[in-house]
């Protein structure tokens, strides 16, 4: 059974904000695929993503070569997590659902931060749960720091005395596509519409 620890609301909040600030984001009409892109990101597009090793829900060791092949939308996140988690991955599994609806293939990729408590056997419950189609990632320590860089997603464990600790982490989903790699964030106040007309342009527009 998935489990889904409700606790305090801070760790909900932190979670939410968590990582805001690691990026600028503001409406954009300028740049590579101007009538898709919904924001702007301090740096550029192309000072988010590269390359990461990491282990999928099946136990294969897989990097970003693996993906690149097809359009990819990952989430950075952890199976425990009690509300912000579920909700922005079953969002983004509903998106894919859509676009799948309409002759578009995207595969939704969950990133777990929580390498001590997501084991393999975790981690595939939970993305089968969310996406028939769902990949899930973790790794070392060391392996998921190198991801999150790469992405510039931000987490930390909030320090407690048992196993149920909370997460603070960055709540924004990130679109990849062949040939281009990232080429923008889902905001978590997307709906699954606006996030699979959205995916559904850059498509079209690569």
């Amino acid at each position: 059974m998935i489990r889904l620890y409700s606790i305090i609301a801070a760790g909900l909040v932190a979670a939410l904000l968590g990582g805001l600030g690691y990026m600028v984001l503001t409406r954009s009409d300028q740049g590579d695929f101007a009538q898709c892109r919904g924001t702007s990101i301090a740096g550029g597009a192309g000072s988010i993503g590269g390359p990461f090793e990491l282990v999928d829900h099946t136990g294969q060791t897989v990097s970003d070569a693996d993906f690149a092949d097809r359009p990819v939308l990952i989430y950075f996140g952890y199976t425990f997590c009690p509300d912000v988690c579920p909700l922005d991955t079953a969002r983004n599994a509903q998106a894919v659902d859509l676009l799948a609806e309409r002759g578009y293939e995207v595969t939704p990729v969950f990133v777990s931060v929580d390498h001590q408590r997501d084991t393999l056997e975790a981690l595939a419950e939970f993305v089968r749960f969310m996406h028939p189609q769902m990949i899930g990632l973790t790794g070392s320590a060391e392996q998921l720091r190198e991801a999150a860089r790469a992405y510039r997603v931000y987490y930390a464990v909030q320090e407690t005395e048992d196993d149920f600790y909370l997460i603070d982490h960055s709540t924004f989903s990130y679109f990849l596509l062949p040939g281009h790699g990232f080429v923008d964030v889902i905001r978590r106040d997307q709906s699954p519409e606006q996030v699979a007309d959205m995916l559904a342009c850059f498509i079209d527009a690569a």
